[in-house]
């Protein structure tokens, strides 16, 4: 059988009588045939190269800076995007929703339950002077974001290594118009705020794109060579707060209680002082009557006045001595006429 021009890949001859041969294939290919096959795969190695060139993606915590011949044309959002290929658009991808950390004073080697740290000493960053000039070793930990990715990527040309100056500038700045036991005590959450809104106003200044989260104060201490005599002052101060403390809630028991007895005192001696005055008042009405009866019958009130009195008087006394008016030698304590009439009184060893 002769050669079959459709059976270009088999390599396989057919005859006649015993059967099939195999040879190599005619090298003659139809030029058109040949000049198609290089279009179809030039076409589909141009779509493969655009599609390959063309998209790409963004993390959801990331943000894309589209550039556009090299310079910046647009800042896109997360998802999957299209460019334009071979290199007229490039992407920096930026991690914009990422929290950040800078280290003053110390490095983290490995985070997590048991945190390592460095062993180095970073004394450059750490030892600052104090406004009575004397020396604080302060640690702190700078958190950010990225909330601008073009000015990160193009307003800065370092944006990172700002940060890091910007933060020693600004934290010795602060720390300098303090006092040593300001920034050891009670002076260190103003230290962190003020830092923090300071150095803000900085990288807005230079256009670093970076927000500042926290700044926190990580260690305060003194340098080694008087970390014990520091030990001792704060030792002192807490005892000295303690027994403030002690004091006060002492104040706060015995002051509310004393309010409270000298509140009643008052108010009985406004009621002694009510009964008093009613009472006084209740007498001088009594006798004001009685003084008017007096006045329309004296000898009558008068020895009512008396009969009276002996009623409250004799009941009280232990012994009552009956005396003889004629009695000579004997003086007249009571005389109610005036002429050496009935006398009562008291007299010791007397009879009853």
């Amino acid at each position: 059988m002769p050669w079959d021009p459709n059976d270009q890949f088999s390599g396989r001859r057919t005859g006649g009588g015993g059967g099939g041969q195999f040879g190599p294939p005619d090298l003659n290919i139809d030029p058109k045939q040949a000049i198609r096959i290089a279009i179809v795969v030039g076409a589909a190695l141009l779509v493969a190269g655009l599609l390959i060139t063309s998209g790409y993606s963004i993390e959801p915590q990331e943000k894309g800076v589209v550039l556009r011949f090299g310079k910046y044309h647009d800042t896109v959002l997360p998802g999957f995007h299209f460019k334009l290929p071979f290199g007229i658009d490039r992407v920096h991808r930026v991690a914009t929703e990422k929290v950040h950390k800078e280290e003053f004073g110390l490095r983290t080697l490995r985070a997590g339950k048991h945190t390592e740290y460095d062993p180095k000493q970073f004394d450059n960053e750490s030892l600052l002077l104090t406004g009575d000039l004397n020396i604080a070793d302060v640690e702190w930990v700078v958190q950010y974001k990225i909330i601008d990715p073009q000015k990160y990527l193009f307003k800065n040309e370092e944006p990172i290594k700002t940060l890091r100056d910007m933060s020693e500038s600004v934290m010795r700045s602060v720390v300098g118009d303090l006092t040593v036991d300001q920034v050891l005590t009670e002076g260190r959450e103003d230290l962190q705020r003020t830092v923090r809104v300071e150095l803000q106003k900085k990288m807005d200044e230079y256009e670093t794109g970076i927000r500042i989260t926290s700044l926190q104060l990580r260690d305060v201490k003194p340098p080694k060579d008087v970390q014990n005599a520091f030990n001792d002052v704060n030792k002192a101060l807490q005892d000295k707060e303690r027994l403030v403390d002690e004091a006060r809630k002492e104040f706060n028991n015995q002051v509310p209680q004393a309010e409270g007895v000298a509140l009643q005192r008052v108010q009985e001696s406004e009621g002694y002082r009510s009964q008093r005055i009613n009472q006084a008042l209740g007498d001088v009405q009594k006798f004001t009557r009685v003084y008017e009866e007096y006045l329309k019958a004296p000898d009558v009130t008068r020895r009512r006045m008396y009969l009276e009195t002996m009623e409250q008087v004799l009941p009280r006394m232990d012994e009552v001595i009956l005396i003889d008016p004629q009695q000579q030698g004997v003086l007249p304590l009571l005389d109610l006429t005036g002429r050496g009439g009935l006398n009562l009184a008291p007299q010791k060893g007397g009879r009853r």
